[in-house]
């Protein structure tokens, strides 16, 4: 069986229609999942297609974003990348640089037409994950320290409406693979300590994440957080 199979969008800039590429929900069975939610598969790989570029105009998007633009949107994504850019179809099976080339089109996408940040954010992330994919360290870290960023404001503008749990522990996870020590613990701090976080999980995974950096910082011979000299969490 073909792990792929075609589903037909509207885009949100054009409203044209066309096909893209999803992976057969009995193919999507990850091998390792990291500490940052990033998952590893031993055949194809669904992130690969989450992104859908239209064919018409050039316009990406995943299935999170604005379902229709505005017409200040239109014209700004024509200004800022549509009239920039060769229209190119992926509508067939994507290597990991065509996954690439279709989350950073994304990214510009979304940046243009002012997207919501957790938008953002998830697209970064998943940049990271592909540079992860590729051994790519250097670009990794550097698209995990834009995440990071956009994740905060995320947390910062859209609380109520997100599970904070999931959301501080990421942050605090994504400070230590940056070895941002003393905000990692911070937020891993913050799950732990919130006695109105219920998610047993997520404080868990934060309490492991704690240890571990209790781990990392000694290995490196660097000096302890206060926040960890002052509780073993």
């Amino acid at each position: 069986m073909d792990p792929l199979f075609q589903i037909k969008v509207t885009c949100a800039c054009c409203e044209e229609t066309f096909q893209t590429s999803r992976v057969r929900p009995s193919f999507k069975k990850a091998v390792h999942r990291d500490s940052d939610f990033c998952s590893h598969y031993n055949s194809v790989n669904p992130d690969f297609y989450v992104v859908r570029v239209c064919p018409h105009c050039g316009f990406a998007s995943t299935e999170h974003f604005t379902e229709k633009l505005s017409a200040k949107q239109r014209l700004a994504y024509d200004k800022k990348v549509g009239n920039r850019i060769i229209t190119r179809a992926f509508a067939g099976e994507r290597t990991q640089s065509d996954a690439m080339e279709c989350y950073k089109l994304a990214l510009l996408c979304g940046q243009a037409i002012d997207e919501k940040d957790r938008v953002i954010a998830g697209l970064l992330h998943h940049i990271a994950w592909l540079y992860r994919y590729m051994g790519n360290k250097e670009q990794e870290k550097r698209f995990l320290a834009f995440a990071v960023e956009a994740y905060i404001r995320v947390f910062e503008t859209e609380r109520d409406s997100l599970s904070n749990a999931r959301l501080m522990y990421l942050i605090g996870e994504l400070h230590r693979r940056l070895k941002q020590y003393q905000e990692a613990v911070r937020w891993f701090g913050r799950v732990i300590q919130d006695k109105n976080i219920t998610d047993a999980s997520m404080i868990r995974a934060s309490r492991e994440m704690w240890q571990s950096i209790r781990e990392e910082i000694m290995n490196e011979g660097l000096e302890m957080p206060e926040e960890m000299k002052e509780t073993g969490a």
